[in-house]
């Protein structure tokens, strides 16, 4: 097997993922904004039997990604299946009639820019190995978008569009891109949220390659 690399990783999703694809093979890059964060999960990870490495970036840092997500290849092998779950800063979820311009460029930063960094750095590496998966992460306001967080509901829907046109551009170069949407919030024992449901949700995306959106749960209006 090869590598997995999760943006974003926490101690909940984040985690949970690295077991469920540790437990299938995979080596796991942990990337968060904190490197000290990241090697903490990383060596709780070790301690679970996971080959697994901390990598520290901003993803609103081209070139921190970059490097970490380089620096991931070279350390553990090429990474076959990138996961982008950034949890989004408070401040992207203004009104949408308080959002300025000025407002939208940190959510845009977070939820397009990264994204395309990430990909155009594994892009290569995966076209070599002749398959891999992006996994896409997003809340429900990618396709419902409230107005009580208009930052995040633009960024979401951008980042959909660019996920979508991966999905459909890929697939014949055996490179799966698929979307799945939390609603609300990630619970531990809900039996639609919980991070290990998640996981497993996570990892049947990238095993079936079916389609490109799913849903944890059924939207609510």
């Amino acid at each position: 097997m090869t590598t997995i690399a999760i943006i974003g990783a926490g101690p909940g999703l984040g985690a949970a993922v690295a077991r469920r694809f540790g437990r299938e093979g995979f080596d796991v890059a942990v990337i968060s904004r904190a490197q000290e964060h990241a090697d903490a999960l990383a060596a709780q990870l070790g301690g679970e039997g996971v080959t697994a490495r901390g990598f520290a970036a901003d993803v609103r840092d081209p070139k921190a990604l970059t490097a970490a997500l380089d620096a991931a290849a070279a350390a553990l092998g090429t990474i076959e299946v990138l996961q982008y779950s950034p949890v989004p800063h408070r401040d992207f979820m203004k009104p949408i009639l308080e959002t300025t311009a000025a407002d939208l460029v940190g959510p845009v930063e977070f939820s397009v820019y990264g994204p395309a960094t990430a990909v155009g750095q594994v892009l290569p590496g995966m076209r070599e190995l002749g398959r891999g998966t992006l996994l896409f992460v997003n809340g429900g306001s990618a396709v419902q978008p409230l107005p009580e967080r208009a930052g995040t509901s633009i960024a979401f829907a951008a980042e959909s569009v660019y996920a979508q046109l991966l999905h459909d551009t890929l697939a014949d170069a055996g490179i799966h891109a698929a979307q799945l949407i939390i609603p609300g919030a990630i619970t531990p024992g809900d039996p639609h949220s919980d991070p290990e449901i998640l996981a497993d949700t996570l990892w049947s995306l990238h095993h079936a390659r079916e389609g490109f959106r799913h849903f944890a749960s059924p939207l609510t209006t």
